[in-house]
């Protein structure tokens, strides 16, 4: 097969990056102000999209600034201090300024604090070999810490209540205290914000999770009042005699009203989108504390309060705008649009904000990496919109300290944590702390036009057909509307690996072979898949967990509460069964039928599975093997559901969700008994998951059998009436069960269709937010938020000349009952030779001297929930599941990348990431 090379360049990964770094000035923009609405910089700012990557790498330094991989660049104003101890978040500033305390996750820490005026990381506070203080747990809320008046004491919300420390002369703390606000049944505290009363004598408590707000003695921590409020309280103020209490989830239900879960409460919320329909600002008297307290309405999912001169500001992150409240009042008196870019009015997610002296209202962007700037002089006064500052990536907290102005990032500089010089992970997640002098206004709007370049914001970025016509079809329409010779889209969600796991063996991309753990003898209809239709190896996800990755595929964006709560994890993990993490907009479903089309839904975000009695994974395997001879029923009938009423319209429900004990041919035959009969949709959704690991069979079977079901599924495709106007995407929902040399986030795409370019090795920057892209393209979607509107299609992946050449099927060359006790009683699996010339197929034999060693990875294994009705993805803790997971497919002889041991479970660097019910 003739190969075509694509603007080829190899690397080896990231070249430099910046410690502190001063943003430049650069040429106005045209800003015009506004109050209900931004109108922000115009023509000429900027390249044309996402274009503008070309062929950059996420993390390398680049002259517009460091590339991640969620289609930004990063070139922050001011001096940024990295903090390579995970993710932040939430931060408070020391009564006295000179400490910032953050709340971090994801790198074995519960609590960083900085020192403002040294300008470094001073203390290291959790359960890790890395911190300077230990504590039980590393569980973190959403919001906080809090210091005490006096600076004297410091609490940090946790699960079930607080943890209290005394705060050293120097800053840092010491003698942690637990005080604890207990479960309501199922309903664990998780609580939120607290703060202090002005004495110092009792700490006011946002209760996350039990939807109340209670009063603590701050030297007992007996809880001595309590107060009911909205749904799933998050900051607190306290303003003079009333305190004020963000309700995320909003008010209470009404009789009849349409609702959907938020941890076990059911919450006002549309069946169609999803998501949450009120926010509220809960009042209680403290001068009348048996009195209910009051409710104010404001915008969609109110996060961050900040209360200076009698008036309140409430962050609304998912209405993206600023509710102003007259506590003299309780009333709103003005809303500021937080929405500068005017081609898209949803996904910036607002979440922190602060007023200098000189009257600058400064909102965080986080979806944005940025600053909005206002001019404010008083609460009914219509603000004027000065511009946007660049920042880091996911700025959350920001303050004032002094002439600065202080900004926490929650994730930094991506995920950069230096961990194993062997290659990156998605769990080597930063944060970081920046700091600058606010410029004068004019210097702002120059700014301006910075960030809209870093994020992609151009004119003319989603443009609508204006009638089809006569217009020729083409396989990705430029207009949204215009023909598309693509009818039906398949898009395949799997699970977990990078870009070097699968392909680092192919010589023709930028990979490493000594990273490759399923190589062309475990995974041949990938391999054969991405020589016929094309090799793209500079392709991201961007999440880091499934929490967040099936969020980037299903709605374009992961939600403001999806990352705050990644701290915690308890209230939900997978937002398919919680109405906050889904944003106003809808899903791609739901777009897609609005523009007409028809979806067909297998799997993709269901959250619930039911299975008759001896559906074991062995019997399952043989049903599969009698439908495929026979072509009768299953025998063992699942059902799979979605909470949210509008996917189940359109879902197959025989089809399951998430098991590792449940193989993805049977998953296969499901699908193919369905498309005999029925046929496809316009949209179809799967979740094809053995990849994941973890089930029954050993991690080579797993995986050959969801590349052979995936093989399957393209070969009765192409063999269809319908091969000639479908587009298939595969994908997987994030990449973080393996290491890769460039960056944790790359991942494999395979693009299959007549109309993709065939034997390609296209070296593009891509990401999972520009295939969604190509997708709504296709099918004349409308965008869901900025993130897929900045977005440019993949269109240089199609042709307009077809190839109707059909894929035929590899037959898998690894056992897909390897590791399975019992062995199926139809029998076990008896695979294809494996090819001589690629890597050898791992061994199940364990050797002598690892025997001990494995046993005690097995032990750990059946705690995981990784199968059954229960089953959730990414429990596991990742380093732990990874290095398992490597440990098996070298024969227990190869120790992990960058270390010289096989270790037990409970000796794995990094095996202190968090493990809820959770990603781990």
């Amino acid at each position: 097969m003739q190969v075509t090379r694509r603007r080829r360049r190899v690397g080896k990964g990231r070249s430099g990056l910046l410690g502190h770094r001063s943003g430049r000035r650069l040429r106005l923009a045209t800003a015009g102000s506004a109050t209900l609405a931004l109108v922000a910089a115009g023509s000429g700012i900027g390249f044309a999209s996402t274009q503008g990557f070309g062929d950059d790498q996420v993390g390398q330094h680049t002259d517009k600034g460091e590339v991640i991989s969620s289609d930004q660049y990063l070139d922050p104003i001011g001096d940024r201090l990295v903090v390579d101890n995970g993710k932040i978040m939430a931060s408070s500033v020391s009564p006295d300024g000179g400490h910032l305390a953050a709340l971090t996750t994801d790198g074995g820490i519960a609590l960083t604090i900085v020192d403002l005026k040294n300008w470094k990381v001073q203390q290291l506070v959790g359960n890790s070999a890395t911190a300077n203080l230990k504590i039980s747990g590393n569980d973190v809320g959403q919001e906080g810490p809090t210091y005490s008046p006096d600076g004297k004491t410091l609490w940090i919300a946790q699960t079930d209540g607080y943890t209290r420390f005394t705060v050293n002369p120097d800053g840092t703390v010491a003698n942690p205290t637990s005080v604890k606000i207990p479960a309501d049944g199922a309903k664990h505290a998780l609580v939120a914000q607290a703060v202090f009363s002005p004495d110092g004598g009792t700490v006011y408590a946002a209760v996350n999770g039990q939807n109340r707000v209670v009063a603590i003695n701050a030297g007992t921590g007996v809880i001595q009042q309590s107060w009911a409020v909205g749904n799933a309280p998050r900051d607190l103020v306290q303003i003079g005699r009333k305190l004020y209490v963000s309700n995320e989830g909003g008010r209470p239900a009404l009789p009849g009203e349409p609702t959907l879960n938020s941890y076990n409460t059911q919450v006002p919320a549309s069946p169609v989108t999803g998501a949450t329909t009120t926010g509220t600002v809960s009042v209680i008297d403290l001068a009348n504390p048996s009195a209910a307290a009051k409710s104010i309405d404001v915008g969609l999912h109110p996060t961050a309060l900040y209360a200076k001169n009698g008036t309140l500001f409430v962050a609304n992150t998912n209405s993206n705008d600023i509710s102003v409240i007259d506590t003299a009042k309780n009333k709103v008196v003005q809303t500021i649009a937080t929405q500068p870019w005017p081609a898209a009015s949803v996904g910036y997610e607002p979440d922190g904000i602060t007023l200098t002296d000189d009257g600058h209202l400064l909102v965080t962007l986080g979806r944005a990496n940025a600053v909005a700037v206002y001019r404010y002089t008083k609460a009914q006064e219509p603000v004027g919109y000065v511009g946007l500052l660049p920042t880091d990536y996911f700025p959350t907290a920001i303050t004032t300290v002094g002439k600065d102005v202080v900004v926490s990032n929650t994730r930094g500089i991506d995920a950069l944590r230096p961990t194993t010089a062997a290659g990156h992970g998605t769990h080597d997640t930063t944060s970081s702390v920046q700091r600058f002098t606010l410029p004068d206004d004019r210097a702002i709007r120059g700014y301006t036009a910075k960030v809209f370049q870093q994020n992609g914001w151009t004119d003319n970025s989603v443009q609508a057909a204006k009638g089809k016509g006569d217009k020729k079809p083409v396989p990705v329409p430029q207009k949204l509307g215009d023909p598309s010779t693509i009818k039906h889209v398949f898009l395949i969600v799997k699970e977990n690996r990078t870009y070097d796991q699968l392909f680092g063996d192919d010589p023709r991309g930028n990979g490493d072979p000594a990273l490759a753990q399923f190589g062309e003898n475990v995974t041949p209809n990938q391999h054969a898949l991405e020589q016929q239709f094309g090799l793209y190896d500079n392709t991201y996800d961007i999440g880091t967990n499934s929490a967040e990755g099936h969020n980037w595929l299903m709605q374009a964006d992961d939600s403001e509460y999806t990352e705050s709560s990644a701290g915690e994890y308890l209230r939900s993990y997978d937002t398919e069964d919680d109405a906050l993490g889904h944003q106003s907009s809808g899903f791609l479903w739901t777009g897609a039928q609005a523009a007409g089309n028809t979806v067909r839904d297998f799997g993709e975000f269901q959250q619930f599975l039911t299975k008759p009695a001896g559906a074991s994974w062995q019997n399952l395997y043989c049903d599969t093997k009698n439908m495929q001879a026979t072509g009768q029923p299953t025998a063992y009938p699942l059902v799979s559901s979605s909470p949210i009423p509008s996917l189940n319209n359109v879902s197959v429900p025989g089809f399951p969700k998430f098991d590792t004990s449940i193989p993805d041919i049977y998953r296969y035959q499901t699908w193919k008994n369905d498309f005999e009969k029925n046929g496809p949709a316009n949209l179809n959704m799967f979740w094809l998951s053995s990849d994941h690991t973890g089930g029954p069979a050993d991690p080579a079977a797993q995986v050959a059998d969801n590349d052979l079901a995936l093989g399957e599924m393209v070969d009765t495709i192409t063999h269809s009436q319908y091969w000639k106007d479908s587009a298939i995407f595969v994908v997987e929902d994030d990449s973080q069960a393996g290491l890769d040399h460039v960056d944790g986030h790359r991942a494999p795409v395979q693009i299959i269709s007549p109309y993709a370019q065939h034997g390609v090795v296209d070296n593009t920057y891509y990401s999972q937010i520009t295939m969604i892209r190509t997708i709504e393209q296709i099918l004349g979607v409308q965008p869901m938020n900025q993130k897929d509107s900045a977005a440019t299609p993949m269109s240089a992946a199609f042709t307009q000349k077809p190839d109707f050449t059909p894929f035929d099927a590899v037959p898998n060359r690894t056992s897909l009952t390897s590791g399975v006790s019992p062995q199926p009683a139809c029998g076990a699996d008896t695979p294809a030779p494996p090819d001589p010339a690629a890597a050898a197929v791992p061994s199940t034999t364990v050797p002598a001297d690892k025997q001990q060693v494995a046993a005690q990875w097995t032990d750990w294994q059946a705690h995981q929930r990784l199968t059954g009705p229960d089953a959730v993805a990414d429990y596991a803790n990742p380093a732990q599941m990874n290095h398992f997971t490597w440990y098996q497919t070298h024969g227990w002889q190869q120790p992990y990348p960058g270390e010289d041991k096989v270790y037990a479970p409970d000796q794995v660097p990094g095996a202190y990431l968090p493990s809820s019910d959770s990603d781990g």
